[in-house]
């Protein structure tokens, strides 16, 4: 079993052919059928079945796929840390909720791109639990998100900050000209959900408990910050939103910010395999992470 045997089997199985594998791998396909030939014969099972509409693994092939990652990860980290003389160095495939990426990560990454020359960036946008599954399942190299704090026993997961949440309706909305709202007001408000999966959805419908009636409160879902704000500035509902993805619409007057604070608190943080703990590129992207939030907390 050898690196191009796995780097062609998983190439496979993300394309789900053999033609388009061998094309983006740059060799001809009988090198590529070769390869799986030899990689299923070493370990004594098959690991791909044709079907009509293509090329699926098997069930051992699906229980290799998270090793073959590993490997050819590994491999490639390898020759890149013997060309790189221990300078932090390579892609770093990193995900990021939505809300964080302009407003914490960019800054973040133009740091990177200024002091660390030899490291390359890639930005997925994922929510909070896709990050987790993704950093887990190797897809990730790290991920940052918005959460209340938790643990991972195979992860090694860093807060950053606090990252507060505001409650918003538009500037026309009913609830905007009161100087104090009840858990009842908001019972009965659309609430517009962006950013879907977010811990802190369930944990404001579970503070805010029941509405007294069968028609009262609805859910909007639309997994987009900007989606939902330009929603609620319509006069849909309210959203529950980080503060530091409203400044510009709270100053421009669009949304109003309601006189009610989550009973939990929700912090910006970093998470990354515990297997990983020392890589060069990990540890510049975290230990940067955390100067660049507080420069941006010192300005605010």
């Amino acid at each position: 079993m050898d690196t191009p045997q796995l780097e062609a089997f998983l190439e496979i199985v993300e394309v789900g052919s053999f033609t388009r594998a061998a094309a983006h791998l740059g060799v001809a396909q009988p090198s590529i059928t070769n390869r799986i030939k030899a990689l299923e014969r070493v370990l004594g099972v098959p690991l791909l079945e044709r079907l009509p509409q293509g090329v699926r693994p098997t069930e051992a092939g699906w229980a290799l796929v998270p090793y073959a990652r590993e490997i050819v990860g590994l491999t490639s980290r390898a020759r890149e840390a013997v060309r790189a003389h221990g300078e932090p160095h390579g892609l770093l495939n990193v995900g990021s909720v939505e809300s964080l990426t302009s407003h914490r990560l960019l800054p973040l990454i133009e740091h990177i791109y200024m002091r660390y020359p030899m490291i390359e960036v890639s930005v997925q946008s994922v929510d909070s639990s896709d990050a987790i599954s993704r950093v887990r399942d190797g897809r990730l190299d790290c991920a940052f998100f918005i959460d209340c704090p938790r643990t991972e026993d195979d992860l090694v997961t860093e807060t950053l900050c606090v990252e507060p949440l505001a409650l918003v309706v538009g500037a026309g909305h009913p609830l905007a000209e009161r100087d104090t709202v009840t858990v009842n007001d908001l019972q009965q408000t659309t609430l517009v959900r962006s950013e879907n999966h977010q811990t802190y959805h369930s944990l404001f419908v579970d503070a805010l408990g029941h509405p007294p009636h069968r028609q009262g409160r609805r859910g909007l879902n639309l997994g987009s910050i900007d989606a939902a704000k330009r929603s609620v500035a319509n006069g849909i509902g309210m959203a529950l939103l980080p503060a530091v993805a409203l400044e510009p619409e709270l100053s421009a007057g669009t949304l109003h910010r309601l006189a009610w604070d989550p009973p939990f608190d929700t912090y910006t943080q970093v998470t990354w395999r515990r297997n990983r703990t020392h890589h060069p590129a990990i540890v510049a992207v975290v230990s940067a992470a955390g100067k660049v939030i507080q420069e941006q907390l010192t300005v605010d």
